[in-house]
């Protein structure tokens, strides 16, 4: 799965998708521009023709520590009355009723994503979070 789909242009900015078909184009101190996309569904780069290559810096949950998962995987929230504008936040920003509503009311999300947020209350648990 993915956690966290992104790349560090030549000048070191950071271009992060969140969530699929978040298209993030800019354009570089070089004068190239570069783009993700795809969230944590796909990996999608592009860039202008001739630009120099851009650091890869995705992470993928097979080899990725729960520390950094939890830093670096996003959930969208409307905030508790889903009433704000749509925010993403690491899971670690999340209060744990979130996360134990996330777990009894979202089916549709996927074993390993569900596996994922048990871990973080199970972490939150040990370490007395």
């Amino acid at each position: 799965m993915i956690i966290y789909n992104a790349i560090r242009t030549p000048d070191g900015t950071v271009l992060q998708s969140k969530y699929g078909h978040d298209y993030v184009v800019y354009k570089d101190a070089n004068g190239f521009e570069y783009f993700v996309d795809g969230g944590t569904r796909y990996l999608r780069r592009g860039y202008t023709v001739g630009a120099p290559p851009y650091m890869e810096i995705s992470m993928y949950s097979e080899n990725t520590s729960h520390e950094n998962i939890r830093k670096y995987l996003s959930w969208g929230t409307r905030g508790k009355a889903g009433n704000l504008p749509l925010k993403y936040v690491p899971i670690e920003s999340l209060d744990t009723d979130h996360i134990e509503a996330i777990l009894s009311t979202q089916y549709q999300i996927s074993q390993e994503l569900k596996q994922i947020f048990i871990n973080e209350l199970n972490y939150r648990k040990q370490n007395d979070n």
